[in-house]
């Protein structure tokens, strides 16, 4: 059922009970006022009769009574008797002379015994001798035939006079009833009106248009509820503005993070993250409303979580998550108190350490390599020095020369590299691109690391595919890339073998080989064979006084020029790098 008609049906069904009750209470009210006026008259006739009777009871012979009750029932509209004092009718207006000898002792009758007792008598009964329903008034009469005066009147008068005053006020209540129909139905159309439009408002709020409406609301009590729902309703959009604007500068403050970020409730489920986490729990799919158990598979973390949200515990840990590589995770769990506007929770940040960690265990071993790789030389050097100094005139002193100038040259080298590897790592070394033949490059290695190769009996076996010798390389840094490689095969190749150098054309890039026949690489290394210091076997620490920095070397120069180099071994023994360059860059 509409608004309309509810509001139409309550007023006009309270305007219906007002009028109808105002009705019965009126009528009953102006039909009791109307009885007790009739009641007061006929009794006021009834004492103008007694009088008019006691004055002519010296003149007015008894034979004569009854033509004056007549002439009094004639004026007064009404039955006029005269009793006797014992009961005897001695005139009646309704009855004539031989009527009156038939008529019963009204000694008895109800209104003669009370105007005997009180002074004045009032009943209503049935008329034996009407046939009808009367008033009867009567009172005592002075005289010395009549002792009471009685008045009658049919209530079928009365009931003629209330009829009317009925028929009146029904006709009144008709009239304020179609009035009160017509204004309960205007009433309520005009409420219904504004109660939609106030609908009509909150609906075009509810989609997201918060533009004040320009109709006032009026100011009754709808207009003050109206009123308030719009301040209600701008100042809850005002806040949405705001928490959307927080929530978008938060989300952009945790995508930009390195680390994950992660908040659960007091369920442990989570509630924000960013795409850090995903990343380093390798989950594909938002975590969001997930329990945090079937992200962190690790024991360590779910525990401390668990004491953050039971206890409020706060504690800083690192963990090793499996994969390949393993990863490292610095991991941060914090409580989260409860306040006005957030729930009790836990706040979880994921550090990606892993690569701080390697760097660190490379700086470690860094240390221990360069203090070995000066330790030896230094030592042999003393020794030497010393036994000089021992016999200054000692016949073999020129063999200990020799040694100083060899662990010398050696730790000349060391510091060479090292300091190469600095510039490298710092950017200091530009990179210059110029067209560049490839075979002037390999004779330029071949001629340089001869002396090397002639002392293990190896040979170079140089080749360019695809028919295209000129690239465009930095011209001074890739024959270092070479001949580190080179010198690098010749090292751990048996004597004897061909040291294979080749570079091929692939689309738009130049990619160059240096291949061995020596022991190989076991599977195991070929990712850190390009760490400084880094040995496939510690036995080769000092094998043909290597300073452990040449690959290292090769990779930053490469890297330098935005190529790649990779180890990997031959079919049928030895090891083979490839580098690979861009052209045109």
């Amino acid at each position: 059922m509409r608004l309309r008609t509810r509001l139409f049906l309550a007023a006009f069904g309270i305007a219906v009970v007002s009028l109808l009750l105002a009705a019965v209470l009126g009528s009953t009210s102006v039909q009791r006022q109307l009885l007790d006026q009739i009641e007061s008259e006929l009794v006021a006739q009834t004492r103008l009769v007694a009088e008019v009777v006691a004055l002519q009871a010296s003149s007015l012979p008894v034979s004569q009574l009854d033509a004056q009750a007549d002439a009094l029932g004639a004026q007064l509209g009404a039955r006029v008797t005269l009793v006797a004092p014992d009961g005897r009718v001695v005139a009646d207006s309704a009855e004539d002379r031989e009527g009156l000898e038939a008529l019963e002792n009204h000694g008895q009758r109800p209104e003669i015994e009370a105007a005997r007792r009180d002074g004045i008598g009032l009943s209503r009964r049935f008329s034996t001798t009407t046939r009808q329903e009367s008033l009867y008034v009567a009172v005592p009469v002075n005289h010395p035939a009549v002792g009471f005066a009685r008045l009658a009147l049919p209530l079928t008068a009365v009931d003629e006079q209330v009829g009317s005053v009925r028929r009146a006020v029904g006709a009144g209540l008709l009239a304020a009833l179609a009035g009160a129909l017509v204004l309960a139905w205007v009433a309520s159309t005009a409420m219904s009106r504004r109660v939609l439009a106030v609908a009509e408002v909150a609906e075009r709020y509810s989609a997201g248009d918060l533009t004040p409406p320009l109709s006032d609301y009026g100011k009754d009590e709808i207009g003050a509820v109206a009123r308030a729902l719009d301040s209600s309703v701008h100042e809850l959009g005002r806040r949405l503005d705001e928490l959307s604007r927080t929530r978008v500068l938060t989300d952009v403050i945790l995508s930009s993070m390195e680390e994950g970020v992660l908040v659960v409730d007091a369920g442990g489920h989570v509630q924000i993250t960013n795409a850090a986490v995903r990343r380093m729990l390798h989950v594909e799919e938002s975590p969001v409303g997930r329990h945090y158990l079937e992200l962190f598979r690790h024991p360590e973390i779910s525990r401390q979580i668990g004491r953050a949200l039971e206890d409020g515990v706060s504690a800083q840990f690192d963990v090793t998550l499996s994969g390949d590589p393993p990863t490292v995770i610095r991991t941060r769990v914090a409580p989260l108190a409860a306040d006005e506007t957030h729930a009790p929770g836990a706040a979880i940040a994921l550090h990606d350490v892993t690569m701080y960690r390697r760097a660190e265990q490379v700086r470690e071993d860094f240390v221990a390599n360069v203090s070995h790789e000066l330790r030896t030389p230094l030592t042999a050097i003393r020794g030497a020095v010393e036994a000089v100094l021992a016999e200054p005139d000692l016949d073999d002193g020129h063999r200990f020369l020799e040694i100083i100038e060899r662990h010398t040259a050696r730790m000349e080298r060391l510091v060479n590299d090292l300091l190469w590897l600095v510039r490298l790592d710092s950017g200091q070394e530009a990179l210059n691109l110029a067209p560049c033949s490839l075979a002037s490059v390999f004779s330029e290695v071949q001629v340089e690391l001869a002396p090397v190769l002639e002392a293990k009996s190896q040979v170079i076996d140089a080749a360019v595919e695809g028919g295209q010798d000129t690239v465009l390389v930095d011209s001074a840094k890739l024959p270092d890339v070479l001949k580190n490689l080179v010198e690098n095969a010749s090292r751990y190749a048996p004597a004897g073998t061909t040291i294979e150098i080749g570079a091929t054309m692939s689309g738009s890039q130049v990619v160059l080989t240096v291949a061995d026949r020596g022991p190989g690489i076991p599977d195991a290394d070929l990712t850190r064979v390009f760490e400084r210091f880094y040995r496939v076997e510690p036995s080769r620490v000092r094998n043909h006084g290597g300073t452990g920095l040449g690959l290292a070397i090769v990779k930053h120069l490469v890297g330098l020029q935005q190529g790649s180099v990779t180890a990997a071994n031959r079919p049928g023994g030895g090891a083979v790098f490839t580098v690979t360059l861009p052209q045109g860059t």
